[in-house]
Protein backbone atom coordinates (compact mmCIF):
# COMPACT_ATOMS: atom_id res chain seq x y z
CA UNK A 1 0.00 0.00 0.00
CA UNK A 2 1.35 3.79 -0.81
CA UNK A 3 1.40 6.26 2.49
CA UNK A 4 1.10 9.81 1.32
CA UNK A 5 4.01 11.80 3.09
CA UNK A 6 3.93 15.16 3.31
CA UNK A 7 7.93 16.97 3.23
CA UNK A 8 7.89 20.14 4.64
CA UNK A 9 11.38 21.18 3.97
CA UNK A 10 12.80 24.97 4.34
CA UNK A 11 16.02 26.35 3.02
CA UNK A 12 18.58 24.02 5.01
CA UNK A 13 16.70 20.60 5.53
CA UNK A 14 15.76 21.34 1.78
CA UNK A 15 12.83 19.16 0.28
CA UNK A 16 15.26 17.92 -2.41
CA UNK A 17 17.26 16.12 0.67
CA UNK A 18 14.36 15.27 2.37
CA UNK A 19 12.84 13.39 -0.77
CA UNK A 20 15.96 12.20 -1.97
CA UNK A 21 16.30 9.89 1.55
CA UNK A 22 12.90 8.78 1.37
CA UNK A 23 13.41 7.67 -2.07
CA UNK A 24 16.40 6.05 -1.23
CA UNK A 25 15.04 4.54 2.33
CA UNK A 26 11.56 3.60 1.01
CA UNK A 27 11.43 3.71 -2.66
CA UNK A 28 8.02 2.69 -4.77
CA UNK A 29 6.48 3.16 -1.50
CA UNK A 30 5.50 6.90 -0.65
CA UNK A 31 3.73 9.11 -2.70
CA UNK A 32 5.42 12.31 -1.41
CA UNK A 33 3.94 15.84 -2.30
CA UNK A 34 5.74 19.20 -0.40
CA UNK A 35 5.46 22.12 1.08
CA UNK A 36 8.69 24.82 1.46
CA UNK A 37 8.92 26.54 4.43
CA UNK A 38 10.88 30.26 5.27
CA UNK A 39 13.05 29.23 7.49
CA UNK A 40 15.63 30.73 7.77
CA UNK A 41 15.46 33.63 5.76
CA UNK A 42 12.13 34.25 7.85
CA UNK A 43 12.94 33.46 11.42
CA UNK A 44 11.36 30.77 13.67
CA UNK A 45 9.50 31.91 16.81
CA UNK A 46 6.19 30.76 19.02
CA UNK A 47 3.31 29.30 16.83
CA UNK A 48 0.07 28.72 19.28
CA UNK A 49 1.45 26.63 22.03
CA UNK A 50 5.18 25.41 20.46
CA UNK A 51 8.44 27.01 20.23
CA UNK A 52 10.82 27.54 17.59
CA UNK A 53 8.58 27.08 14.30
CA UNK A 54 7.75 28.57 11.13
CA UNK A 55 4.32 30.51 11.32
CA UNK A 56 2.39 28.61 8.90
CA UNK A 57 -0.15 26.47 10.41
CA UNK A 58 -2.62 27.92 7.90
CA UNK A 59 -0.83 26.04 4.81
CA UNK A 60 0.44 23.40 6.32
CA UNK A 61 -3.16 22.20 6.87
CA UNK A 62 -4.07 22.51 3.58
CA UNK A 63 -1.23 20.19 2.59
CA UNK A 64 -1.36 17.85 5.57
CA UNK A 65 -4.89 16.80 4.16
CA UNK A 66 -4.91 13.29 3.56
CA UNK A 67 -1.07 12.45 4.60
CA UNK A 68 0.15 10.17 6.92
CA UNK A 69 3.25 10.66 7.43
CA UNK A 70 4.95 14.50 7.46
CA UNK A 71 9.28 15.31 7.48
CA UNK A 72 10.00 18.53 8.50
CA UNK A 73 11.96 20.77 10.34
CA UNK A 74 10.04 23.96 11.43
CA UNK A 75 6.77 23.04 10.77
CA UNK A 76 4.38 23.56 13.64
CA UNK A 77 2.53 20.46 14.87
CA UNK A 78 -0.12 22.25 17.13
CA UNK A 79 -3.47 21.13 18.91
CA UNK A 80 -4.87 23.53 15.51
CA UNK A 81 -2.98 21.65 13.09
CA UNK A 82 -3.57 17.65 14.98
CA UNK A 83 -7.52 18.94 15.11
CA UNK A 84 -7.87 19.48 11.29
CA UNK A 85 -5.36 16.23 10.36
CA UNK A 86 -6.85 13.18 10.91
CA UNK A 87 -5.21 11.14 8.48
CA UNK A 88 -1.89 11.77 10.26
CA UNK A 89 -0.17 8.88 12.46
CA UNK A 90 3.38 10.03 12.13
CA UNK A 91 4.87 13.66 12.58
CA UNK A 92 9.05 13.42 11.96
CA UNK A 93 11.00 16.70 12.92
CA UNK A 94 14.67 16.36 11.54
CA UNK A 95 15.96 18.06 14.63
CA UNK A 96 17.75 17.65 17.88
CA UNK A 97 14.21 18.21 19.75
CA UNK A 98 11.22 17.98 18.46
CA UNK A 99 10.39 21.77 20.04
CA UNK A 100 8.14 22.42 17.37
CA UNK A 101 5.64 19.78 18.11
CA UNK A 102 3.17 19.53 20.86
CA UNK A 103 3.69 16.10 22.07
CA UNK A 104 1.27 15.67 24.66
CA UNK A 105 -1.80 16.38 21.56
CA UNK A 106 -0.17 14.11 19.40
CA UNK A 107 -0.03 11.57 21.34
CA UNK A 108 -3.87 12.08 22.50
CA UNK A 109 -4.33 11.99 18.81
CA UNK A 110 -2.64 9.07 17.92
CA UNK A 111 0.21 10.41 16.11
CA UNK A 112 3.62 9.66 16.74
CA UNK A 113 6.39 12.17 16.75
CA UNK A 114 10.02 11.30 16.06
CA UNK A 115 13.12 13.39 16.21
CA UNK A 116 17.07 13.40 14.98
CA UNK A 117 19.18 13.29 17.90
CA UNK A 118 23.25 14.06 17.07
CA UNK A 119 22.75 15.23 13.42
CA UNK A 120 24.45 18.28 14.17
CA UNK A 121 27.14 16.99 16.84
CA UNK A 122 30.07 17.37 14.52
CA UNK A 123 29.60 20.85 12.89
CA UNK A 124 28.24 22.82 16.75
CA UNK A 125 31.80 20.90 18.16
CA UNK A 126 33.63 22.29 15.13
CA UNK A 127 31.93 25.49 15.19
CA UNK A 128 32.67 25.77 19.09
CA UNK A 129 36.26 25.02 18.49
CA UNK A 130 36.57 28.14 15.88
CA UNK A 131 34.63 30.22 18.13
CA UNK A 132 37.19 29.51 21.14
CA UNK A 133 40.03 30.11 18.95
CA UNK A 134 38.30 33.40 17.38
CA UNK A 135 37.57 35.27 20.60
CA UNK A 136 41.12 33.71 22.20
CA UNK A 137 43.62 35.44 18.84
CA UNK A 138 40.71 38.09 18.39
CA UNK A 139 40.46 37.40 14.74
CA UNK A 140 37.21 38.82 14.06
CA UNK A 141 38.76 42.41 15.51
CA UNK A 142 41.75 42.25 13.89
CA UNK A 143 40.43 41.47 10.78
CA UNK A 144 37.93 44.23 10.84
CA UNK A 145 40.60 46.74 11.80
CA UNK A 146 42.95 45.72 8.48
CA UNK A 147 39.70 45.48 6.36
CA UNK A 148 39.25 49.36 7.38
CA UNK A 149 42.80 50.26 6.18
CA UNK A 150 43.93 50.34 10.11
CA UNK A 151 46.90 48.64 11.03
CA UNK A 152 47.21 48.47 15.45
CA UNK A 153 50.66 47.48 16.30
CA UNK A 154 49.45 47.32 19.78
CA UNK A 155 47.47 43.52 19.66
CA UNK A 156 50.85 42.45 19.81
CA UNK A 157 51.74 43.99 22.94
CA UNK A 158 51.87 41.68 25.78
CA UNK A 159 48.45 42.93 27.68
CA UNK A 160 46.36 42.48 24.26
CA UNK A 161 47.47 38.80 23.47
CA UNK A 162 45.91 35.91 24.23
CA UNK A 163 47.14 32.69 25.66
CA UNK A 164 47.49 29.21 24.13
CA UNK A 165 45.49 26.42 23.93
CA UNK A 166 48.22 24.05 24.27
CA UNK A 167 49.30 23.30 27.97
CA UNK A 168 45.96 25.50 29.19
CA UNK A 169 43.06 24.13 30.93
CA UNK A 170 39.18 23.92 28.71
CA UNK A 171 36.29 23.34 31.00
CA UNK A 172 33.55 21.79 29.39
CA UNK A 173 30.27 22.12 30.94
CA UNK A 174 28.12 19.32 29.90
CA UNK A 175 29.30 16.16 28.03
CA UNK A 176 26.61 14.67 25.75
CA UNK A 177 27.36 13.90 22.18
CA UNK A 178 28.81 17.61 21.18
CA UNK A 179 30.59 18.27 24.67
CA UNK A 180 32.30 14.91 23.88
CA UNK A 181 33.36 15.32 20.62
CA UNK A 182 34.67 19.01 21.51
CA UNK A 183 36.72 17.22 24.05
CA UNK A 184 38.52 14.96 21.67
CA UNK A 185 39.49 18.00 19.38
CA UNK A 186 41.04 20.00 22.23
CA UNK A 187 42.91 17.22 23.19
CA UNK A 188 44.52 17.22 19.74
CA UNK A 189 46.02 20.85 20.68
CA UNK A 190 47.11 19.51 23.93
CA UNK A 191 44.48 21.07 25.99
CA UNK A 192 43.55 19.82 29.91
CA UNK A 193 40.09 19.37 29.02
CA UNK A 194 37.41 19.13 32.74
CA UNK A 195 33.67 18.69 32.62
CA UNK A 196 31.27 18.85 35.00
CA UNK A 197 27.87 16.97 33.55
CA UNK A 198 26.36 15.36 37.13
CA UNK A 199 24.56 12.81 34.38
CA UNK A 200 27.73 11.17 33.10
CA UNK A 201 30.76 10.04 34.20
CA UNK A 202 33.86 11.03 31.67
CA UNK A 203 37.43 11.41 32.19
CA UNK A 204 38.91 15.01 34.02
CA UNK A 205 34.61 15.39 35.35
CA UNK A 206 34.84 17.65 38.26
CA UNK A 207 31.94 19.75 40.10
CA UNK A 208 31.62 23.22 39.22
CA UNK A 209 33.36 25.45 41.25
CA UNK A 210 36.22 23.49 40.38
CA UNK A 211 35.93 23.57 37.16
CA UNK A 212 35.52 27.54 36.99
CA UNK A 213 38.47 27.90 39.40
CA UNK A 214 40.93 26.07 37.37
CA UNK A 215 39.86 26.45 33.63
CA UNK A 216 41.41 29.16 31.29
CA UNK A 217 38.85 28.34 29.19
CA UNK A 218 34.61 27.59 29.30
CA UNK A 219 32.47 26.25 26.96
CA UNK A 220 29.23 25.35 27.51
CA UNK A 221 27.11 22.57 26.34
CA UNK A 222 24.40 21.36 28.50
CA UNK A 223 20.54 21.11 28.02
CA UNK A 224 18.55 23.93 28.65
CA UNK A 225 16.19 22.84 31.89
CA UNK A 226 14.45 24.57 34.55
CA UNK A 227 17.84 22.97 36.78
CA UNK A 228 20.71 24.46 34.00
CA UNK A 229 18.62 27.74 33.80
CA UNK A 230 20.82 31.03 34.63
CA UNK A 231 23.54 28.26 35.32
CA UNK A 232 26.18 30.89 34.92
CA UNK A 233 25.90 33.83 36.35
CA UNK A 234 28.04 36.79 37.67
CA UNK A 235 29.21 34.46 40.59
CA UNK A 236 30.37 31.74 38.33
CA UNK A 237 32.43 33.90 35.90
CA UNK A 238 33.59 35.92 38.84
CA UNK A 239 35.08 32.62 39.84
CA UNK A 240 37.09 32.53 36.35
CA UNK A 241 40.69 33.44 36.57
CA UNK A 242 41.03 36.89 35.46
CA UNK A 243 41.26 36.61 31.43
CA UNK A 244 39.18 33.26 30.98
CA UNK A 245 37.20 33.00 27.86
CA UNK A 246 33.72 32.21 27.63
CA UNK A 247 31.67 30.35 24.73
CA UNK A 248 28.39 29.55 24.74
CA UNK A 249 26.85 27.61 21.56
CA UNK A 250 24.34 25.30 23.30
CA UNK A 251 21.83 27.65 24.41
CA UNK A 252 20.74 31.43 25.25
CA UNK A 253 18.91 30.10 28.82
CA UNK A 254 22.39 28.88 30.31
CA UNK A 255 23.68 32.22 30.34
CA UNK A 256 23.59 35.47 32.06
CA UNK A 257 24.63 38.01 30.00
CA UNK A 258 24.32 40.96 31.75
CA UNK A 259 27.03 39.44 33.81
CA UNK A 260 28.88 38.69 30.66
CA UNK A 261 28.83 42.10 29.25
CA UNK A 262 29.58 43.43 32.76
CA UNK A 263 32.86 40.71 32.65
CA UNK A 264 33.69 41.79 29.27
CA UNK A 265 33.51 45.48 30.25
CA UNK A 266 36.00 45.55 33.24
CA UNK A 267 38.25 43.45 31.53
CA UNK A 268 37.65 39.78 33.97
CA UNK A 269 36.91 37.90 30.88
CA UNK A 270 39.86 38.26 28.10
CA UNK A 271 37.01 37.22 25.35
CA UNK A 272 33.89 35.48 24.36
CA UNK A 273 32.06 33.92 22.06
CA UNK A 274 27.78 33.33 21.62
CA UNK A 275 25.98 31.48 19.19
CA UNK A 276 22.91 31.63 20.94
CA UNK A 277 21.20 34.31 23.17
CA UNK A 278 18.14 35.28 25.05
CA UNK A 279 16.50 37.12 22.53
CA UNK A 280 17.01 36.26 18.90
CA UNK A 281 17.29 38.09 16.52
CA UNK A 282 19.31 40.36 19.20
CA UNK A 283 17.04 43.18 20.03
CA UNK A 284 18.35 46.82 19.07
CA UNK A 285 20.06 48.40 22.23
CA UNK A 286 21.39 45.15 23.39
CA UNK A 287 24.24 45.65 25.46
CA UNK A 288 26.04 42.83 23.48
CA UNK A 289 26.46 44.90 19.84
CA UNK A 290 28.63 46.95 22.01
CA UNK A 291 30.61 44.62 24.38
CA UNK A 292 34.68 44.94 23.90
CA UNK A 293 36.19 41.68 22.83
CA UNK A 294 33.05 40.01 22.17
CA UNK A 295 32.68 36.76 18.73
CA UNK A 296 29.22 36.32 17.93
CA UNK A 297 27.21 34.40 15.03
CA UNK A 298 23.48 34.16 14.57
CA UNK A 299 22.60 30.69 16.11
CA UNK A 300 24.40 28.73 13.01
CA UNK A 301 26.74 26.66 15.18
CA UNK A 302 25.00 23.35 13.62
CA UNK A 303 24.41 24.25 9.97
CA UNK A 304 26.72 22.36 7.47
CA UNK A 305 25.35 20.64 4.41
CA UNK A 306 26.18 17.56 6.66
CA UNK A 307 24.09 18.22 8.88
CA UNK A 308 20.87 18.90 6.83
CA UNK A 309 21.90 15.63 5.13
CA UNK A 310 21.96 13.98 8.17
CA UNK A 311 18.90 15.20 9.58
CA UNK A 312 17.26 14.01 6.23
CA UNK A 313 18.79 10.80 6.49
CA UNK A 314 17.82 10.18 10.24
CA UNK A 315 13.98 10.76 9.43
CA UNK A 316 13.25 8.97 6.46
CA UNK A 317 15.34 6.16 8.25
CA UNK A 318 12.41 6.14 10.94
CA UNK A 319 9.42 6.64 8.00
CA UNK A 320 11.07 3.64 6.54
CA UNK A 321 10.64 1.58 9.99
CA UNK A 322 7.00 2.62 9.90
CA UNK A 323 6.61 1.55 6.87
CA UNK A 324 8.07 -1.99 7.24
CA UNK A 325 6.00 -2.21 11.02
CA UNK A 326 8.74 -2.21 13.03
CA UNK A 327 9.72 -0.03 16.17
CA UNK A 328 10.56 3.72 15.43
CA UNK A 329 14.16 4.54 16.62
CA UNK A 330 13.52 7.98 17.90
CA UNK A 331 9.94 8.40 19.41
CA UNK A 332 10.02 11.37 21.74
CA UNK A 333 6.05 10.39 22.97
CA UNK A 334 5.83 6.44 23.49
Amino acid sequence: MTIRVLAAGDHFVTNRLLVDALRREVPGEVDVRELTLPWPVVPFGRVGEVDEASDVEDELIEALRGVEVCVTQMAPLTERVLDASPSLRLFCVSRGGPVNANLEAAARAGVRVTFAPGRNAVATAEHTVAMLLAATRRIPQTHADLAGGVWRGDYYTYDNVGPELEGGTVGLVGHGAIGRRVAGMLAGFGAEVLVHDPYVDAPGKVELPELLRRSRFVSLHARATAETAGLIGAAEIAAMPRGSVLVNCARGALLDYDALCDALESGHLFGAALDVFPEEPIPEGSRLLTAPNLVMTPHLAGASKETAAKAAAIVAADVARYVRGEPLLHVANP
